[in-house]
């Protein structure tokens, strides 16, 4: 039986989750936007260019993963 208080601590789990996955999400962008811009910039061979797409993608679905996590959670409380 879950009392109100594993509730609270539950739902404060997966709201600092929630947090998580928002701040990979936006850094993910953002460091991805900058490698965008800086390759070109450096010189740097379009093999680097795939080598951070990749990266990116892993880091999204990583967090696709994880909110999927928390809404399932959500949905069977």
């Amino acid at each position: 039986m879950m009392g109100p208080q594993n509730d609270d601590t539950q739902e404060a789990m997966l709201a600092r989750k929630g947090r998580v996955v928002s701040i990979v999400i936006a850094v993910t962008m953002l460091l991805w936007i900058a490698a965008q811009w800086l390759g070109p910039a450096l010189g740097l061979p379009g093999r680097y260019a795939f080598l951070f797409d990749f990266a990116a993608i892993a880091a999204l679905i990583w967090a696709i993963v994880v909110a999927m996590q928390i809404w399932r959670a959500r949905r069977d409380n």
